[in-house]
C-alpha cells in the first residue's frame, strides 16, 4: 500500500496477526506503547494533510525541517537534521527539488538553517510556520 524510506540503517520484522494479537492480550505495557504510538502517528497524519491543504511549500519545508530537527522535543534548539537529499525533501513536501533549494538558500541567507556538510535546524525557523506571510519575514 505504500514505499518507505528510511534516513538511518534500520531492521524491518514482520509480525504474524495472531503473534501479534497474543503480545497485545498479555502484555499490557506494550499494548500501551502501540496504542500511543498508533495514536501519535494518526495526529501527524492529520497535520500532514492540513499542512498540505492550507500551507505554502515554503511553510511545509519549514514544518518538516523543524520535525526533522526535533523540534520541541527533548533537547536542544538547534538541532542538527539527518543527512537528507533535497530531493527527498521536495518529495516529504510535495514540492520540486529546485524549489526547495530556493527556500533552502533564502534560509541560510535569514539565518534560520546552516549547511556545510551537514544541517543545522535554528530555533527562529520557527517564525516561518507562524508568520502569515514567509515573503515578509527578516532575520533580526
Amino acid at each position: 500500500m505504500a514505499t518507505a524510506s528510511a534516513l538511518a540503517d534500520g531492521s524491518v520484522v514482520r509480525i504474524e496477526k495472531a503473534a501479534a494479537i497474543k503480545v497485545i492480550r498479555e502484555e499490557p505495557r506494550f499494548s500501551e506503547l502501540l496504542m500511543a504510538y498508533l495514536l501519535s502517528r494518526n495526529i501527524r497524519i492529520e497535520e500532514d494533510l492540513v499542512d498540505r491543504l492550507f500551507n505554502s511549500s515554503e511553510k511545509r519545508l519549514a514544518r518538516i525541517l523543524l520535525l526533522l530537527a526535533n523540534f520541541g522535543k527533548e533537547g536542544r534548539p538547534e538541532q542538527v537534521v539527518p543527512k537528507i537529499s533535497q530531493e527527498t525533501l521536495a518529495e516529504m513536501v510535495g514540492t520540486t527539488r529546485a524549489r526547495v533549494s530556493h527556500f533552502m538558500n533564502k534560509f541560510r541567507k535569514l539565518g534560520f538553517v546552516e549547511y556545510n556538510g551537514s544541517l543545522e535546524v535554528h530555533s527562529s525557523l520557527l517564525n516561518v510556520v507562524l508568520h502569515d506571510d514567509p515573503s515578509t519575514i527578516r532575520q533580526k
